[in-house]
């Protein structure tokens, strides 16, 4: 709460103090053009643009430069005149005489005359913030007196330079003074003058004397170049065919003025940099027609929507403390005010963008920074908890989600290993306590790096002995596949060490190590002011028994069933059912001697039909087979029963069991 409040007062304090105003400006003009298009009176409104070409036409056919004749217009208004326009709105001050004579002002104010619903332009000079009137301008007494209304053509810019809004009407001396476009909606009216002030009155506009244009877009307006249509209208005198019909304009209000760059009457719209003038007047009537202006949003409301905004966010952010889901939540936030200020356009309302943005990309980057704090804290508790027995893999998994870490215990099937040198007590009886410390430790260490690259997770060293398992904090599908990969690579890196263990001990270090799958309890075993990282249950019982079994088989590695169902082809040699201390029902057992995909050992075909005929009862083939193999370990081990184990008849099915732990 306190990090959403915070964003939803900063951003507020931009917004009100304009600081936003540049990018909410950005995201007007972004606005404009996805959304503008033709209104319902747009076809209503005709542009004639003095532009480029027209002005070649008229240095090049007739000699015309620039300014022209202002004869020269009486044609254009004739073919207004001739199509029956509804008004005719120039937006050309003619402040002083012509320098052609004034036959050239009389030939404009005759053609004024005919058309009788000319509309003439002054100029009020804006003024800063309201204070005063200003200076106006007024045509010459030819325009003046042939006009139907004078209006005015100046406007003052956003801060920025571009048009987003007109003045409707402006005072002075008392004067109420029109814009063009307004003047053009009240001679379209046809109403008589008296009734001007008013329908002036009648207008719905900010207490600025502003409304916010809603522009209709490039083509909205159909366009006409000045020089066709004046074209047109001598064809037309001279009896022959025009190249615009009069008809285009009938019961149409005509704007006039300039686009060719170089009569300097352009002006920067959210269409354009480059918008001819007349386009703000034309944008005016057509949302007068249309009675279509847009409404600023009420500022409470962006107020409201803006704390509501950043308090959601901040809370949702914190709520989801993970890194990527805060980013996530910021920039949904972020988006939200953008598509409400998108979906209120069409709508007909100017929804700020920046302010409900500013505050939930705030709210998201506080949440971010507290959720770092916190996070960092977690995730160094979580390293130094568990630096000692999980791989740096495993780590970096359980910081990126640490809710898949269960700090409590649950049931689930691991792949449990128990591992302890052979002899090692005599080892010790012959070695000085340093000498023997720094062996172990390199021993452990050997182990223990092959264990933890393989994805498992170190429980516990007893002495030389030790214990690991597979699919817990997280959860691995292939964990007895893993498991079996580190008992044969332990055991291969034991012989690699070999010589260098020999020279410094006498004889080479052998392990054994015992592997079964099964379910369990695993999480935080212990007091409330001490525990660890475990494992619970018959499975890794029977883990610790098998481990044991190999002094009696002359094994070194031995893994259940279950657990070779689930590694896949590993090479492997079947022992037969094995009935261990504290367990009723015997568990088949196999030798694992190597990786998938690696040749057989000579003699397992030998050996496999040994042990068939042992659990057919055929002692005199088992004695004879296992003969065949002198030379291995296991089979003359098996061949003998010694006095820790015998051979058990379990419903007509042979079973090795134990007698010793």
């Amino acid at each position: 709460m306190l990090i959403g409040t915070g964003a939803a007062l900063l951003a507020l304090v931009l917004w009100f103090s304009h600081a936003l105003d540049g990018w909410e400006n950005s995201t007007w003009t972004w606005r404009v053009r996805a959304l503008s298009g033709p209104g319902p009176h747009s076809g209503e409104i005709v542009l004639i643009l003095l532009d480029q070409p027209s002005l070649d036409w008229g240095e090049k056919e007739n000699g015309l430069t620039w300014p022209w004749p202002r004869e020269v217009y009486a044609p254009l208004i004739d073919f207004c005149t001739r199509g029956g326009a509804r008004s005719v709105s120039f937006d050309v001050l003619m402040t002083e005489a012509s320098g052609y004579g004034v036959w050239d002002d009389r030939a404009l104010a005759e053609a004024m005359a005919r058309n009788g619903r000319f509309i003439g332009a002054r100029f009020l000079s804006p003024v800063p913030d309201g204070e005063g009137d200003g200076r106006l301008d007024d045509p010459i007494a030819e325009v003046a007196d042939n006009a139907r209304m004078l209006a005015n053509v100046s406007d003052v810019p956003d801060a920025d330079g571009i048009f987003r809004r007109a003045s409707m009407v402006r005072t002075f001396a008392g004067e109420s003074i029109p814009s063009l476009g307004v003047a053009a909606w009240l001679v379209g009216e046809d109403l008589p003058a008296a009734a001007w002030k008013a329908r002036l009155q009648s207008l719905a506009i900010d207490p600025a004397g502003t409304a916010l244009l809603r522009y209709r877009g490039h083509d909205a307006y159909t366009t006409y170049g000045a020089a066709a249509i004046i074209q047109s209208e001598l064809r037309l005198a001279e009896g022959a065919v025009p190249t615009i019909l009069p008809e285009a304009l009938r019961d149409k209000n005509v704007f006039f003025g300039f686009s060719a760059p170089g009569l300097m009457d352009l002006r920067p719209t959210p269409l354009s940099n480059v918008s001819p003038g007349v386009v703000i007047h034309a944008t005016v009537l057509d949302n007068l027609l249309g009675g279509d202006f847009l409404r600023a949003a009420d500022g409470s409301a962006v107020v409201i929507g803006t704390v509501l905004l950043a308090l959601l966010t901040g809370f949702l952010a914190t709520v989801f403390s993970s890194t990527r889901v805060t980013v996530a939540l910021a920039l949904v936030a972020a988006g939200v005010p953008a598509l409400a200020g998108f979906a209120a356009y069409p709508l007909g309302w100017w929804w700020p963008i920046l302010p409900g943005l500013t505050a939930a990309s705030l709210a998201g980057f506080g949440a971010l920074v507290r959720n770092y704090a916190v996070e960092g804290s977690q995730k160094r508790f979580i390293k130094q908890a568990f630096r000692h027995y999980l791989s740096p893999a495993v780590i970096d998994r359980i910081l990126v989600d640490p809710h898949a870490l269960k700090l409590g215990g649950e049931r689930r099937e691991l792949s449990i290993l128990f591992m302890d040198l052979v002899a090692f007590t005599s080892l010790s009886e012959g070695l000085e306590p340093e000498a023997l410390t720094t062996l172990l430790n390199e021993y452990l260490s050997d182990m223990t790096e092959i264990i933890l690259e393989e994805g498992g997770t170190l429980d516990k060293y007893l002495g030389d002995a030790i214990m690991a398992f597979w699919n817990a904090p997280l959860s691995q599908e292939d964990h007895a596949t893993r498991a079996c990969r580190a008992a044969v690579r332990c055991q291969r890196r034991l012989i690699e060490r070999g010589p260098d263990f020999r020279a410094r001990c006498g004889r080479e270090l052998r392990a054994r190590i015992g592997l079964h799958t099964g379910p369990v309890v695993v999480g935080n075993m212990g007091s409330r002011q001490r525990f660890d990282y475990s494992v619970l249950g018959d499975a890794a019982n029977l883990a610790s028994r098998l481990e044991g079994a190999n002094k009696h088989f002359g094994t070194e590695t031995m893994i259940s069933a279950d657990t070779l169902a689930q590694a896949g082809p590993f090479q492997c040699r079947a022992l037969g059912p094995l009935r261990v201390v504290g367990r009723q029902e015997p568990v088949e057992v196999f030798e694992l001697t190597g990786l998938p995909g690696e040749a057989e050992p000579p003699g397992y075909e030998v050996f496999a039909e040994a042990l068939a005929a042992w659990r057919a009862g055929d002692d005199d083939r088992t004695a004879d087979l296992f003969a065949r193999l002198s030379d291995d370990p296991v089979a003359r081990r098996m061949s003998e029963i010694g006095p820790g184990w015998q051979v058990w008849s379990d419903d007509g099915k042979r079973v090795w069991e134990l007698k010793s732990k």
